[in-house]
């Protein structure tokens, strides 16, 4: 599988290393940063960064399942998370999931061991773990907030809330954020604001399509037996909980604690936002460990043959690109724009190159090109960790540029045949080139726009 552009962005972190950065914590760029010592700048050493990880989220989970499920059933409990496409994205695809998920196992195996086990030591270690992981992504605040949850609903180790260890715990989890918190504070809680005030800037009214999507996608990363389980065992330990919750026992809760309060959250506020397919990884290390279980031997066939059937298809979706994805997020074509980019600038010398997406386009180009390239930062628009580069843009004034623009829904090989864009008040002049088609057997399947601007003006209005 080719790069993502979320492996190129993070990558862009990585050789750009930072206390923290504008749309994530950093453990995500020191992860990919510490692996390219070993591989080098390669898509396979972007690829065994992933799958190693994912390998070491595997053993920590089968680890804390056997401390848990004391019978043959912990290997089902494994067997479960393996055969699942999440594992499978995390193996293949960088995001800060794949190093917060290993912290978050690792936090709720030093919990585990620390609370039933009696072993205090482990309480400055799952302190530790419980900073990495917020350093990895945001959402490692619910360990916190499940372990104080735990405690305070279980009867048997409600005690341990007037022993210092849990604030302990805690103290550490703070000192190991201190680098995201500097970052912030020197860079106008930024960060802090794009996760929290600016996302719920998006929340809308009540939709139900965002809802089903949400099934959907999870239906798909589970795979289908494995969702319904899931489903299965959150209703009845809702349930019991209403109606016997004095006959739910520690461990039960334990896990509960760091399942429900996520799954049940994200599921209610999909109904005012688009809840991304990842969100909820996290919450399923528990919830499969519930699974595992419960669940009985004879459905671990059907999970197995939905899972081979699901990576079958997914592999030939990989392999021969079967159906076009209309978006940017595809491992498909960047290479070819790369180097038809790098032709463009043969014959067009002495420019540089900006996209105005995210961060896509940019990122991709600057993975494969292995130089500089902007964003729409160029215009004056938001720009993510491009902004906080130290990128002084009148440097470029009077500058040639060539702008890359995807489009998304195809409709011809031809050219726009007009330079009236939006971009043309940052230019003296347009010329707009031939379109950079990318082609499958035959088959235009990625299109890019491509336009010569002449003397770039600087920006006036920046947001």
């Amino acid at each position: 599988m080719g790069m993502m552009p979320q492996d190129a962005y993070y990558f862009f972190y990585s050789e750009n290393l930072s206390l923290s950065y504008f749309d994530h914590p950093p453990m995500v760029a020191y992860m990919l940063h510490g692996f390219s010592l070993l591989f080098g700048k390669s898509v396979i050493g972007v690829k065994l960064s992933d799958f190693i990880i994912s390998v070491g989220i595997q053993l920590v989970f089968f680890k804390l399942s056997s401390k848990i499920i004391r019978s043959q059933k912990k290997y089902i409990s494994w067997i479960l998370l393996a055969s699942t496409i999440m594992i499978s994205t995390t193996s293949l695809v960088t995001t800060p999931d794949v190093p917060l998920l290993l912290f978050w196992g690792l936090s709720l195996l030093t919990l585990y061991t620390a609370i039933f086990e009696r072993k205090n030591w482990y309480w400055i270690w799952a302190g530790i773990f419980m900073g990495l992981a917020f350093d990895s992504k945001y959402t490692a605040l619910a360990i916190p907030a499940g372990l104080f949850l735990f405690l305070i609903f279980s009867k048997k180790y409600r005690g341990l809330l007037i022993s210092p260890w849990p604030y302990i715990s805690s103290i550490l989890l703070v000192l190991m954020s201190v680098p995201v918190i500097i970052w912030n504070v020197n860079n106008d809680f930024a960060s802090f604001a794009f996760q929290s005030a600016e996302r719920a800037e998006t929340i809308s009214e009540i939709t139900i399509q965002n809802f089903f999507g949400l099934i959907g996608t999870q239906f798909f990363l589970l795979t289908p037996v494995l969702f319904v389980a899931i489903w299965w065992v959150v209703i009845k330990y809702v349930k019991r909980i209403f109606k016997k919750p004095n006959q739910i026992n520690p461990e039960i809760w334990f896990l509960l604690s760091f399942l429900l309060p996520m799954f049940i959250g994200f599921y209610i506020l999909s109904f005012f936002l688009w809840v991304k397919m990842n969100w909820l990884f996290p919450t399923y290390i528990t919830g499969i460990i519930l699974v595992g279980k419960l669940i009985k031997e004879k459905w671990i066939k059907w999970q197995i043959v939905a899972s081979v059937i699901l990576h079958i298809l997914f592999f030939i979706q990989v392999a021969f690109y079967v159906i076009p994805i209309k978006s940017d997020d595809t491992w498909f074509g960047w290479k070819e724009l790369a180097n038809e980019t790098k032709e463009l600038q043969k014959t067009h010398p002495n420019t540089f190159v900006f996209s105005d997406d995210n961060y896509k386009t940019t990122a991709q180009l600057m993975f494969h090109l292995d130089k500089k390239i902007y964003g729409r930062n160029i215009i004056g628009r938001p720009a993510l960790q491009y902004d906080y580069v130290g990128d002084d843009l009148d440097e470029l004034i009077g500058m040639d540029a060539i702008f890359i623009d995807s489009d998304k829904h195809i409709k011809n090989d031809e050219k726009l045949g007009s330079t009236n864009i939006y971009i043309k008040d940052y230019f003296s002049s347009i010329e707009e080139l031939e379109p950079i088609l990318i082609k499958k057997r035959g088959k235009t399947l990625r299109k890019f726009w491509v336009y010569y601007c002449k003397d770039y003006k600087g920006i006036k209005n920046k947001y």
